[in-house]
């Protein structure tokens, strides 16, 4: 069986979204199937991480990607003056206008390169990972001109994600385009697989053509495998990601500074500069590091030589409940206790409970975070904070090898059906 995955993240660009496609097409060879990538050239993403390589088991293609460059605007302006301000803004207001995603202009290279594909290696399935969301508009056109299957894998909700602001015309000009897409999923695509429950059920009231399938992200135990702590004599809390959209340091770092607790808090990855000038306010001066992107790599060295890792959900209206994302399974796999700032009826909450992997507590309540932040540097002192022991069965049900498993079963059963 053969299966052709369609995905704009993709080595060598960085960040957690390359993540799922990286392991679907490292794993999927060894299980029977066949695998092509096709990934954009070069998708102009602000992050790039050299030191993550292609598998070597899968054949990756690549197209031409003729399009504006990712980022956020603020990161994309800095620096900027004078004429390259200007050009600067001008092509990220084209950004604006291109739906339903800013990267859709790669569907000009990537629809007949993937046709290509398909017809030169006898394909059986198309699998389209998202974001973005116009990857499912390529794959679903390649699906037509060649006859193969098509399968959509939602990393995110096309309908309500739960970091997303809708507050400006234009992100609900945007977010009414992608709940097109979303129907376009659920009335051509033969299955769609997600990495939430939450997802999955929102996808069924879509009522789709084919299965709705939950594979949520794995832990990568491997990659984790070896790494050193050196405990230290001061409490050291580690988030990383980056912030946008409703995500929000601030609850956290106001629970930091009344705390009056040596914590060093380090965030890994983009900080909002309205966030940076807010921290600089409380004057917390050594307890805060504000770190740039890094490799992952580095980043996982910097969580596993922590005392304690930081998991920040926001409600969101609700919509935060349903967030599992791939930042809960590498927090797991690096084995070190979580303070899970979520919502505590939510998905991830449940989890870390269920390990025994961290402490919950809501997002929005600065008292609790405080209280949190102390219980665990009082079992610091007390104990050391021993590593997180996941048991077997844990291990084997969250491994990331366990859901590719998942997603080759049900690719089998679609090249079958």
């Amino acid at each position: 069986m053969k299966c052709l995955l369609v995905s704009f993240y993709f080595p060598p660009a960085g960040g957690g979204g390359v993540q799922r496609p990286l392991k679907l097409a490292q794993y999927l060879p060894a299980m029977g199937v066949e695998t092509h990538v096709l990934a954009p050239d070069d998708p102009r993403w602000m992050h790039r991480d050299d030191g993550l390589r292609a598998p070597s088991q899968a054949w990756v293609h690549r197209s031409r990607y003729v399009g504006v460059s990712g980022g956020k605007p603020s990161e994309v302006l800095a620096g900027t003056t004078g004429l390259e301000r200007v050009a600067t803004q001008a092509r990220l207001q084209l950004r604006r206008l291109v739906v339903p995603d800013e990267n859709a202009t790669w569907a000009l290279t990537a629809i007949p390169a993937g046709v290509r594909i398909v017809r030169e290696h006898g394909i059986d399935v198309v699998v389209s990972t998202s974001p973005p969301p116009s990857t499912h508009l390529i794959a679903a056109a390649i699906a037509r001109a060649t006859g193969a299957r098509w399968v959509a894998d939602l990393r995110d909700s096309l309908v309500a994600h739960a970091h997303r602001r809708s507050d400006t015309a234009a992100t609900k000009a945007k977010a009414a385009t992608q709940r097109r897409v979303a129907r376009l999923v659920a009335s051509r695509a033969d299955a769609i697989t997600c990495v939430s429950d939450a997802i999955s059920e929102e996808t069924r009231a879509l009522e789709p053509r084919g299965r709705v399938v939950t594979i949520a992200n794995g832990c990568d135990f491997d990659d984790v495998a070896g790494l050193e702590r050196h405990p230290s004599e001061r409490f050291r809390i580690t988030h990383t990601g980056s912030f946008f959209g409703r995500r929000d340091p601030r609850p956290f770092l106001q629970a930091l500074h009344d705390s009056g607790l040596d914590v060093a808090a380090r965030f890994l990855g983009d900080f909002r500069p309205a966030d940076r000038a807010w921290a600089e306010s409380l004057g917390l001066g050594e307890r805060l590091e504000l770190l740039p992107y890094a490799p992952r790599a580095e980043s996982l060295a910097l969580q596993r030589d922590s005392e304690a890792l930081l998991l920040l959900i926001p409600e969101a209206e609700g919509r935060g409940r349903g967030v599992l994302s791939g930042k809960v399974f590498e927090y797991l796999a690096v084995g070190r206790p979580i303070l899970a700032a979520v919502p505590p009826d939510g998905a991830a909450a449940e989890l870390i409970r269920d390990t025994g992997a961290g402490l919950v507590v809501a997002p929005d309540d600065t008292d609790a975070i405080r209280g949190a932040l102390a219980e665990l540097n009082a079992r610091r002192r007390a104990d050391g904070l021993p590593d997180v022991a996941l048991s077997e069965e844990w291990r084997a049900r969250l491994s990331r090898r366990t859901r590719v498993e998942e997603m080759a079963a049900l690719l089998h059963e679609v090249a079958e059906s």
